[in-house]
């Protein structure tokens, strides 16, 4: 298989995915009652072949999780997943969140991208109407803003300042 107009290779792996494809998953874990806790894993890909080691980025549940259900679910949708209850991607088949059973969701660069940036941005905030105005500040972002912020504040080192900096442009305090 050759990428951008057949001109350069690309490797492929499980279910016809490349590397960039594979690069982020999504774990759904059922909680008690009807709750949900979601954690977001980053897999770089390596230039020898061997699989590096996973990096949780960051997790989301309770509250923030409800202000941000409906942008996670859009992107689910274009990633071709139905939902999180019971739905399946039709390329790969396999459910969701079956009842007591966590899953993992493989999910695009672009579309782990702007889960982890939502999901960084949101997980320390306490005010619901702040968490809303986030939201919507990183749903309006086009692309090359989610891909520049995402590198900012999953950084290792500064990217808890670069976090309250995109919290502070978004949300506007």
């Amino acid at each position: 298989m050759t990428g951008r107009a057949g001109r350069y290779p690309t490797r492929t792996g499980l279910r016809g995915e490349t590397p960039a494809e594979r690069a982020f998953r999504l774990r759904v874990e059922p909680l008690a009652g009807d709750a949900l806790r979601l954690t977001l894993w980053q897999q770089p890909p390596s230039a020898d072949g061997r699989r590096p080691a996973r990096r949780r980025l960051a997790t989301l549940e309770g509250t923030p999780l409800l202000v941000a259900l409906d942008q996670v679910l859009d992107l689910l949708r274009a990633e071709g997943y139905r939902g999180l209850e019971g739905g399946t991607r039709p390329s790969s088949g396999a459910g969701l969140a079956a009842k007591g059973n966590a899953s993992e969701l493989p999910l695009s660069e672009t579309a782990g991208v702007r889960l982890g940036l939502l999901f960084l941005a949101l997980r320390p905030l306490r005010r619901v109407e702040r968490m809303e105005r986030v939201a919507a500040g990183v749903r309006s972002m086009t692309d090359e803003e989610a891909y520049y912020w995402f590198s900012k504040c999953a950084a290792r080192d500064t990217g808890r300042r670069a976090r309250r900096a995109l919290r502070i442009l978004v949300a506007g305090e």
